[in-house]
């Protein structure tokens, strides 16, 4: 759409309110709004003004005023407000008018920008494949005397001794079990399908839908593959879809990686592939019918992978998941249909344009602008240096012995390690002014002091359990 196009869609559809959006440092989508006759041709050039300091991680108060510019390719009619067509928008600064570093969707511009100046590619496709859990009821909180969270499901294992004011169907879907169930244990169906249509309806592409393994409502929609920044606008428009189908259900969603202990966590699947002049790079005549310069790019994210896990697994609730005996890949190595690795080259079928890897370890709690320019900053370096990925590894890791998996390199445990990584490794993410200095230190300055830190201060429930009577 043009902005001439935006105005008319708002008159054809009897708009009468305009919802400015964006995603603030950490990857939390923020928004205000204005009224439609507020919005004109100029809007979009001249952008509006608002309060930069009172985002995170962003601006000083004494250099707070910003500017939100709508950007009219993404503009929707939303589904869930009244009268109201939502855009997407940059982020600038109102003196220099130069893109803002710290937006994370002016750094996935970036990362497409320089991509295309190598010559290597001019096109990025990015196929997301969001898990999040859908839940009855949710209560937790942090107090100086008290810290605890309760979840409820009815489809959780742990409700088949369920006492209620209805019958209990006996349907609950048992630990590690929630892989494609029929109804009437898969109770999120219907739910799952209205998700479905509904990003569908708001210009998302998706290939299909599914309970996952977890049990207690853990579902999968697989969206359909997009250059990479309309595939992170399109992640965060699906997350908000998700969750207000959810509300309007009076249920509550949530992208957190490990929200149940002893059971498996939420990922994002990245799936990647390179193209040029509407022809794949990835297809050829080596392992997986992978060309070389496909296993360039996965040497790339393989060498890297500490430093990017920083971006694509930023929470310390990530490091609950990526634990071993559970789905989440902990060991750094690729195969050809093999799940347990960190990439997994897919079977399809022998079409060339299908060609692609999957890469496993990062989870939906990320920033998708950050997460997904990273990984083609790593995946780009791996190609001009020609770095190799070693050897397949065929074997299901998990039944691997001890000794032999000494010969892998594994993931960070920690989101402090991660950073620690970033720290040491991100020559390549600095190439072409994609991530700058400032956005690194401001990355992990943040996520030190705000999540290692706080949670490293506050005791946990079991600690109690294991030391109330030292």
């Amino acid at each position: 759409m043009t902005p001439r196009e935006v105005l008319a869609l708002c008159r054809q559809k009897e708009v009468q309110a305009v919802d400015l959006r964006f995603m603030d440092f950490p990857g939390t989508q923020k928004h205000f709004t204005i009224p439609v006759n507020a919005l004109t041709e100029e809007s979009f050039a001249d952008g509006l003004t608002f309060d930069g300091s009172s985002i995170r991680g962003w601006q000083s108060i004494n250099e707070s005023d910003m500017l939100v510019l709508p950007q009219a390719e993404t503009a929707m009619v939303d589904p869930f407000m009244k009268s109201t067509l939502a855009m997407t928008c940059n982020i600038q600064d109102p003196i220099t008018r130069s893109d803002y570093n710290r937006d994370p969707r002016n750094v996935a511009r970036k990362a497409e920008a320089y991509m295309a100046s190598t010559g290597i590619a001019d096109t990025a496709l990015f196929g997301m494949q969001p898990e999040f859990f859908i839940f009855d009821d949710v209560r937790f909180d942090q107090n100086v005397h008290e810290g605890y969270y309760h979840i409820d499901s009815i489809e959780g294992e742990w409700n088949r001794g369920r006492f209620s004011d209805s019958k209990n169907s006996g349907q609950q879907i048992r630990r590690r079990e929630g892989y494609f169930p029929m109804p009437p244990a898969d109770t999120l169906q219907d739910l799952r399908t209205e998700i479905m249509l509904t990003a569908q309806e708001c210009g998302i592409g998706i290939a299909g839908q599914h309970h996952e393994v977890a049990t207690g409502g853990q579902c999968e929609v697989d969206l359909e593959h997009v250059p990479l920044l309309q595939a992170a606008d399109n992640l965060l428009r699906f997350k908000y879809i998700v969750k207000n189908v959810a509300a309007k259900h009076g249920k509550v969603a949530t992208f957190m990686p490990k929200p149940l202990w002893n059971d498996n966590g939420s990922g994002l699947h990245m799936s990647l592939s390179f193209w040029k002049n509407n022809e794949t790079l990835f297809a050829g005549s080596g392992y997986g019918s992978m060309s070389e310069l496909a296993m360039n790019a996965v040497g790339g994210i393989l060498k890297h992978a500490p430093a990017l896990l920083a971006f694509c697994c930023p929470t310390t609730n990530s490091y609950k998941r990526t634990v071993p005996g559970f789905d989440a890949p902990v060991n750094l190595t690729y195969s050809f249909r093999n799940r347990s690795a960190a990439i997994r080259i897919p079977v399809h079928t022998s079409s060339s344009s299908t060609k692609r890897f999957e890469f496993r370890c990062p989870d939906p709690s990320c920033n998708p602008y950050l997460a997904s320019a990273a990984v083609t900053m790593a995946a780009l370096d791996g190609i001009q240096n020609k770095i190799a990925p070693g050897m397949p590894l065929d074997k299901d890791v998990y039944d691997l012995p001890s000794e032999e998996l000494t010969a892998y390199a594994k993931v960070p445990d920690s989101l402090e390690k991660s950073l620690q990584a970033l720290r040491e490794d991100h020559s390549f993410l600095l190439r072409g002014d994609v991530f700058t200095e400032d956005v690194i230190d401001t990355w992990i300055w943040y996520k030190t002091t705000y999540e290692v830190q706080a949670i490293r201060e506050r005791p946990h429930p079991w600690e109690f359990a294991l030391y109330f009577d030292s």
